[in-house]
């Protein structure tokens, strides 16, 4: 049985519809084939959103944001490689796009390669000092990497943004079990999960 069609759906349907008639009409438009390749990965058209960011791009190549959104897709798509690359060729248009270093970083992150994530993260940061996405690398990178001092300090920054952001707290639950401070790790832990982050069988069974 269909389910029946939200009013949000509805309308990004005719969204679509509408863009695709513009299209017809101005091939050639970077911002048609821009928003259109938004609609189609708001619509989890992916491939569809990749074709439409490309020829984005071949009508205006210096869209850097096109770039940027073609990584995330292909992050969504499981190719890290491809993402990094995406980003990259943005930041060859732009040097100063905080959002491109920090997916870079995250898409390192996901490849274990965390001394680029590291770097990555921290010129986010620096173009953008209250870049959440970008401390979140951060503190996951430095745990990887046993830097658990610097991984408390970058959760407790987000905390400083916005204490209800949950993998920030469970962050600071891994690093300060890994420091053995088993109070503060239960109180950070206790915190994510309320805040709905998944639980982690084996940090309870430490408790136990």
């Amino acid at each position: 049985m269909k389910h029946p069609v939200s009013k949000e759906e509805a309308q990004l349907s005719l969204y679509i519809k509408f863009l695709k008639e513009r299209l017809f009409f101005e091939p050639e438009s970077a911002v048609m084939h821009y928003n259109l390749g938004l609609a189609y990965s708001q619509k989890e058209l992916l491939d569809e959103a990749v074709s439409e960011f490309k020829q984005a791009l071949e009508c205006d190549p210096s869209l850097a944001q096109a770039h940027i959104n073609l990584g995330g897709l292909y992050f969504r798509k499981g190719d890290f490689d491809a993402c990094i690359e995406a980003n990259e060729k943005a930041l060859a248009i732009d040097p100063n796009l905080p959002m491109a270093y920090s997916n870079i970083g995250f898409a390192c992150l996901h490849k274990g390669d965390f001394a680029r994530t590291i770097e990555s993260s921290r010129k986010a940061i620096e173009l953008m000092p209250n870049m959440i996405a970008a401390y979140n690398n951060l503190a996951a990178a430095y745990i990887q990497t046993g830097q658990l001092d610097e991984s408390i300090e970058a959760s407790l920054a987000i905390l400083g943004i916005d204490e209800n952001f949950a993998p920030a707290h469970y962050s600071l639950a891994v690093a300060f079990q890994m420091k053995h401070d088993r109070v503060k790790a239960r109180e950070h832990y206790e915190k994510a999960t309320a805040l709905g982050h998944p639980a982690d069988p084996d940090l309870e069974a430490s408790w136990a």
